[in-house]
């Protein structure tokens, strides 16, 4: 562990707490996806002989990966995060480079954007607003 002091150190362990939750998350839904049945990866013998059965493990089987995908997207934010604590830049909103509050970053400590850039994306589909013209 990088040896920070203060609140670096708080968000450090925070993050790392985050990452270990989502990595159990992720391994949890791969395994649940290799197993389901009809994902050839079933670990019983059993073959889903009505078509409605075989529509709801395939719907839970795409499921399972999207959430899976989710879960990878956010392991990602939470390295990228823990990266700009070692660089010295947490905690700054990547759009508009002002502070992000810390009751923010308390409850969401791998947050990119501060609540107005993270906004302004939401209602631009995602981009910052100066690109969606």
């Amino acid at each position: 562990m990088p040896a920070f002091k203060g609140p670096k150190k708080k968000y450090y362990g925070l993050l790392m707490e985050a990452r270990r939750q989502f990595e159990q998350q992720i391994n949890f839904h791969s395994t649940e996806a290799l197993t389901a049945p009809g994902s050839g990866g079933e670990l019983s013998n059993s073959m889903s002989n009505h078509m409605a059965d075989f529509g709801s493990d395939n719907f839970l089987h795409d499921m399972e990966l999207e959430m899976m995908s989710s879960e990878v997207e956010v392991l990602e934010m939470i390295d990228e995060a823990i990266e700009r604590l070692i660089s010295g830049e947490f905690g700054k909103c990547l759009d508009c480079g002002c502070q992000i509050p810390g009751e923010r970053l308390d409850a969401k400590p791998y947050a990119r954007f501060c609540v107005k850039c993270k906004t302004a994306r939401e209602e631009n589909n995602g981009l910052r607003p100066e690109f969606n013209r």
